[in-house]
């Protein structure tokens, strides 16, 4: 029987955090036999108080995990709360269910914001609305085909003039999209994505590959010659859409 998607993907995503999780993060010596810089399976096993047996079947996605055991394996791993919060994802603990997101509403909202460029995204970072601010200063999405309407993409494509620093920006929306996506296993629009990417940035697979997550964290970045500040805002009740706010902050943008 092949292993469950999710659990597959957990399996995965447990498996790169271990990778490049350091000996002397978890108190133990490098040593000159090891042969790679991550932590060994028994020694996460041995750690979160499970078999070496049993680990290497949760990595290969061919066991349940119980959210005690799965806390245990994520403090091991020394996790972040967002890498955390995926992995329980991951293993089936939800958290309450939101009742999908009144797009209408939200674009009723942004729409009189003067000067603050805004759209409207879903968790694959699909743009579901724009104010006409957005339009006038950033770019007039009306005029880009509803297939390349995501945020990754237009960085990777239309916006790279516009936004000089769009690389750092893109790698830190493609923790969030992989957040996502690990979630959907088999979403065919997940697929069209990772493909107009693939095809487009070639040298950016490593990105995928890493399987990285993050969760969205304000940043500064030059918008059409304009330093501007972009936050990610979340509507109260509602898992499936935000609402990401470009400010203008009348600086100098921040370059990393």
């Amino acid at each position: 029987m092949s292993p469950d998607p999710l659990r597959r993907e957990l399996g995965g995503f447990l498996r790169a955090v271990r990778e490049h999780t350091a000996p002397a993060d978890v108190g133990l010596s490098a040593g000159a036999r090891r042969r790679t810089p991550g932590l060994r399976r028994e020694e996460v096993a041995a750690l979160s108080g499970v078999s070496i047996a049993w680990y290497t079947w949760l990595e290969q996605g061919r066991v349940a995990v119980s959210r005690q055991v799965l806390d245990s394996v994520c403090r091991v791993l020394r996790m972040d709360p967002g890498s955390r919060r995926h992995a329980l994802e991951l293993a089936g603990y939800h958290e309450e269910t939101a009742p999908p997101a009144d797009r209408d509403h939200l674009r009723r909202l942004i729409d009189p914001w003067p000067g603050t460029p805004s759209l409207i995204l879903d968790e694959r970072l699909d743009i579901d609305g724009w104010n006409p601010a957005y339009r006038d200063m950033v770019l007039d999405l009306s005029k880009v085909t509803r297939e390349r309407r995501n945020l990754l993409l237009l960085l990777v494509g239309e916006l790279r003039d516009a936004v000089p620093d769009w690389a750092r920006l893109a790698r830190g929306l493609y923790g969030q999209f992989r957040t996502g996506a690990d979630r959907r296993p088999g979403d065919p629009r997940v697929r069209d994505i990772r493909g107009l990417l693939a095809a487009e940035r070639p040298d950016l697979a490593h990105w995928w590959e890493c399987r990285s997550v993050a969760d969205f964290t304000p940043t500064t970045v030059e918008v059409r010659g304009v330093p501007m500040t972009l936050s990610l805002l979340r509507p109260v009740g509602a898992a499936d859409a935000s609402v990401l706010v470009h400010t203008s902050t009348g600086g100098e943008a921040r370059h990393e």
